[in-house]
């Protein structure tokens, strides 16, 4: 069971990663978004920022199709985020091994190519050393 700390564990040990300043958390790498805060919108209410839920780039439709269909307690969608490529991750439903692979799966995606070498990967567990878990 993972929460908005670890999202923070996670996205800060990962290289050139830049930490907006929200209301819940906010991580970019090279000014691209890769997870942040649930930013719920209820018509007729004001925006809730949840910190249960992260909105997690996955990089392309096929990407995030597979996961909404293969993990349906882990991922879904809102109608807002039709057409992008992002999901929503239920921060209770994932344990911090697969929230480090996703995290850092998506800095890959929106890291430019030169700075994928400053991330020292040997054997894909590299946050969750980093960070002591």
């Amino acid at each position: 069971m993972a929460d908005a700390d670890d999202v923070r564990r996670v996205a800060l040990a990962l290289p050139h990663t830049v930490e907006i300043p929200s209301d819940g958390f906010d991580f970019r790498v090279a000014d691209k978004g890769f997870i942040w805060s649930y930013p719920e919108r209820v018509p007729g209410q004001p925006r809730v920022i949840r910190l249960d839920i992260a909105v997690l780039f996955v990089g392309d439709e096929a990407e995030k199709q597979a996961l909404l269909l293969g993990e349906p307690d882990l991922f879904f969608t809102t109608p807002g985020y039709a057409g992008l490529p992002l999901v929503l991750v239920r921060l209770a439903a994932v344990d911090f091994e697969r929230l480090s692979e996703l995290v850092t799966d998506a800095w890959r995606m929106r890291a430019p190519e030169a700075m994928l070498s400053d991330l020292d990967v040997s054997d894909g567990s590299v946050i969750a050393r980093s960070v002591g878990k």
